[in-house]
């Protein structure tokens, strides 16, 4: 399916409810091995899928791992501690596992390539998997992993809330209206709303395939309850997720 082609094949643009609430993905059947199942055709407008790295058991990292190719394999070893690398394989496995329901491909035949760099054109861009018409976003953060699959251009992230010593950090990618939203705000709702103003940018930035090439500072978000859509063409929504965390999606609508 083209990039931003409806479903329905109308040519309707796709439409996101609100709020979105991803389905819990059980990872224990990698036990049985990476055997293809479907296809399916992809549920409009986005599906989206949480894993939580601490609910995965020794024999289901096992089998995750199985299903990575070598070059995940190799990023997975380089990670110093094994709580980073746990979340590295389960994160890249779950996303093999929903991208094999989709396609019919085994998870571990899947090529995933990626996409020149939108900055410096080099060969390390957002990863995509040519000819399936399946447009993907993956994002892992503190034991979370989120997958989003949808028909179009789509970005996601999930983020722990934000330390004090983040929010200093990282004021400079606000927007400056974002900015004096949150300096109008006592200093304990803060952390939430700079949270929320982040993942949506994320979420927006990777849909876009820049990622932080662009400045997060040039696009307003918002860091109330809910997020302002971008440019025209793009709808940016927050996801419930568990709380200490803030996630949002980003999908080309037309």
């Amino acid at each position: 399916m083209p990039p931003g082609a409806s479903l329905s094949g109308s040519g309707a643009p796709l439409v996101l409810p609100q709020r979105l609430c991803p389905a819990v993905l059980d990872l224990s059947g990698l036990r049985d091995g990476p055997a293809a199942r479907g296809p399916r055709a992809l549920r409009a407008p986005v599906e989206l899928y949480l894993a939580r790295v601490a609910e995965q058991d020794a024999q289901t990292l096992r089998h995750a791992r199985e299903v990575l190719d070598a070059e995940e394999r190799a990023r997975a070893r380089a990670f110093r501690h094994g709580r980073d690398r746990d979340a590295y394989v389960v994160a890249h496995a779950a996303l093999r596992n929903v991208l094999s329901v989709v396609t019919g491909v085994r998870a571990d035949a899947l090529a995933l390539t990626r996409e020149p760099c939108a900055g410096c054109g080099g060969p390390h861009g957002r990863p995509v998997l040519s000819a399936s018409g399946v447009h993907f976003s993956l994002s892992h953060s503190g034991g979370l992993v989120l997958v989003a699959l949808a028909p179009a251009p789509v970005g996601v992230d999930v983020e722990e809330l934000a330390t004090v010593k983040v929010m200093l950090s990282a004021q400079s990618a606000l927007h400056r209206a974002e900015a004096d939203e949150l300096a109008r705000l006592p200093a304990y709702g803060r952390p939430a709303a700079f949270t929320r103003a982040w993942v949506r940018k994320e979420a927006y930035l990777k849909g876009l395939g820049t990622g932080l090439v662009r400045n997060p500072a040039l696009d307003y978000l918002g860091t109330g309850p809910e997020p302002a859509d971008p440019a025209p063409g793009w709808a940016v929504r927050d996801v419930l997720v568990p709380s200490g965390y803030a996630a949002a999606v980003g999908l080309r609508t037309c």
